[in-house]
């Protein structure tokens, strides 16, 4: 099923041209990377699509409905999110807890299977034994973890993600990046991930897209299709 479906975007800061005839889509249960050189307008095409930026032209469309038929929850992670300052009184532990929330009411008790999905938020970014912590107590990159252990607690159908990985060491990137896989392929969720380093998540991700130009035209899409068995670019 689709959850995205993006047709012939385009995009302009004032009158510099950015982004250019841009086609891409994102199914349920895939794991898709969003790669370019620095300055490829990767995070404004997220952002684009995502409605936080008024396109010039194209379309967007974003399912109202997950694949069981309810409605679609989308979560989005932009670059460097965590801001707390060291008064921020929750412990990380509250914190992500309080992602749980919002799906069935914030008056409600949460149950077994609510602690279980919290710890495993926590245990996937490597902040499960640092759950009693105060927020602004912790480093950058612990407050980054905190924030995608909140964003996992409350099980969107979609993980936009700008960068996630920043801040942290290689045996937990693994982890998180089997963890995304796993939410696509087990739980039929969607990934969508901009990174600067393909080759780290090439062996978890179904499809890149990556943003090129030819010399001094705005960015354009292509699909790049890994099969084991080789590479194949197409145009978005």
């Amino acid at each position: 099923m689709k959850y995205i479906t993006v047709e012939n975007l385009s995009f302009q800061y004032d009158s510099d041209p950015v982004l250019e005839g841009i086609s891409y889509y994102l199914n349920s249960g895939e794991f898709v990377t969003l790669t370019g050189e620095n300055g490829a307008a990767k995070s404004t095409l997220i952002k684009v699509t995502l409605g936080i930026l008024d396109s010039k032209e194209g379309s967007v469309t974003i399912s109202k409905t997950n694949k069981d038929g309810k409605k679609l929850r989308l979560a989005y992670l932009p670059q460097q999110i965590a801001s707390f300052n060291a008064g921020f009184p929750s412990t990380v532990y509250e914190f992500v807890k309080s992602g749980r929330y919002p799906r069935n009411g914030w008056f409600r008790h949460l149950n077994k299977h609510d602690e279980k999905h919290i710890r495993v938020s926590l245990e996937s970014v490597g902040m499960w034994e640092n759950r009693h912590k105060k927020i602004g107590a912790l480093s950058g990159g612990q407050k980054q973890r905190a924030v995608i252990a909140r964003m996992f607690a409350s099980d969107p159908d979609i993980f936009v993600l700008d960068e996630p990985t920043t801040g942290m060491d290689t045996g937990t990137t693994e982890t998180f990046y089997e963890l995304m896989h796993h939410s696509a392929h087990q739980h039929g969720k969607s990934v969508l991930m901009i990174t600067h380093d393909p080759d780290e998540v090439k062996d978890y991700a179904d499809r890149n897209i990556h943003l090129v130009r030819n010399q001094d035209l705005p960015w354009r899409c292509f699909n790049i299709h890994d099969s084991e068995k080789g590479k194949e670019n197409l145009d978005a």
